[in-house]
């Protein structure tokens, strides 16, 4: 789809010409607040070569920020071989020659996110309980959606959003915090003799200061939720089975665990929003990057008349009462591609809890040991001894 492709360029040519406005206008009026006008001309100097540096930190380290405050761990295809293989089979249904890495976050909770500036550098990282809880149709279907985000080039857009958008957050903090401990503003009371002008713009700048985070997070949000629907329905026309997509969303939302690495900057990236539990009613959320998780559902699960982009734009005007979310481009897909059967899940809750547990052991670099009695043995990596003795049979095995 030609169109959401370029669509996706200009807004992201936008959003950052937008948030350096906001950037510039926050360090404009701290400037001011702190030494008149000849600090205002500082605050833009500083705020403006704070944009230009973040920015290249997007370009040239973003990932590597997400990847590293999210904790995602690399792993190799041993670790992991279903994984792999899923992640191979939608990189060749989606067109692109290039496998993206593929990471491991170390928490219960079932999620997912891709990252990136373009194709050739992509990752994509998935939970332990992500793949601990999910069949390979469930699996495949959050993998085809990370793919489309990338395929869709939504990932360069993802990654500058969340650096500068992290970095007004920081600078509006730490002015906050600032002004709570050194009284504000005394180096200018001093000057103009304080008053009632010297009030207002106190409050004029802490009021700014607290609205600059959350303008550019509604400026992100009102990007990011469009491009959710479109990567579900690339999704289920990847895997031409809407109902692994579904029925992984529908996991992810009941579950109670919590990612305690995520934040404000790097949620957004999640297939559904890591920091809260997404709400069953049909309501609009300002404060969300995502579509309402029930209504992604509905949709999915309303495509019986195939996997197309037209089959999906049909079933999202259906549920939700509007015009199509499909580029006319999108439109003319007319291929004929019936929705495949499932495989089935014979996953039980307590093969679901250990496959999730050993995931996140493997990733910690734990080794196993499988006794001859069935039990299989967990072995630390810090543990030195050249034994371990299993304590269901006492067989002694050697390290």
């Amino acid at each position: 789809m030609w169109e959401l492709i370029r669509a996706n360029q200009r807004k992201s040519a936008i959003l950052i010409v937008l948030m350096g406005i906001i950037l510039v206008g926050l360090g404009y009026l701290i400037g001011f607040f702190v030494d008149g006008m000849s600090g205002a001309i500082w605050g833009v100097i500083i705020a403006t070569a704070v944009w230009f540096i973040q920015l290249l930190i997007a370009f040239f380290a973003g990932k590597d920020i997400m990847l590293t405050t999210s904790g995602a761990k690399p792993i190799t295809p041993d670790m992991h071989p279903q994984l792999y293989n899923v992640v191979e089979e939608m990189r060749i249904a989606a067109g692109m020659t290039v496998t993206p890495k593929i990471y491991i976050i170390n928490s219960e909770m079932p999620n997912a996110f891709a990252a990136g500036m373009k194709q050739e550098d992509s990752v994509i990282a998935v939970t332990a309980g992500l793949l601990g809880r999910l069949n390979r149709d469930e699996l495949q279907g959050v993998v085809a959606h990370e793919m489309s985000h990338i395929n869709n080039r939504d990932i360069r857009f993802m990654t500058i959003a969340g650096v500068m958008m992290g970095t007004i957050i920081l600078l509006a903090q730490i002015f906050l915090r600032g002004m709570m401990f050194s009284g504000g503003g005394s180096r200018r009371s001093s000057n103009e003799g304080g008053g009632a002008g010297q009030i207002i713009l106190i409050i004029i700048v802490i009021a700014v200061a607290i609205l600059a985070p959350i303008m550019a997070q509604l400026l992100y949000f009102a990007i990011s939720r469009k491009r959710e629907y479109l990567a579900d329905a690339s999704a289920a026309r990847l895997t031409r089975y809407p109902e692994g997509l579904a029925s992984a969303l529908e996991k992810i939302a009941s579950s109670d665990a919590q990612i305690t690495t995520a934040n404000k900057v790097t949620a957004p990236l999640y297939i559904v929003n890591p920091l809260k539990r997404a709400s069953n009613k049909r309501v609009s959320d300002l404060s969300s990057t995502h579509p309402p998780i029930s209504e992604r559902i509905r949709i999915l699960r309303s495509m019986s008349g195939g996997a197309n982009y037209v089959n999906y734009n049909e079933a999202y005007q259906s549920v939700r009462h509007k015009s199509g979310v499909i580029p006319q481009s999108g439109l003319t897909d007319l291929a004929d591609m019936p929705i495949r059967q499932g495989l089935v899940n014979d996953m039980s809750a307590k093969s679901t809890a250990r496959a999730t547990g050993d995931i996140m052991m493997t990733v910690d670099h734990y080794s196993f040991v499988n006794c001859s009695c069935g039990m299989k043995l967990k072995i630390p990596p810090k543990y030195s001894a050249g034994f371990i003795v299993c304590p269901r049979c006492g067989t002694n095995h050697t390290l």
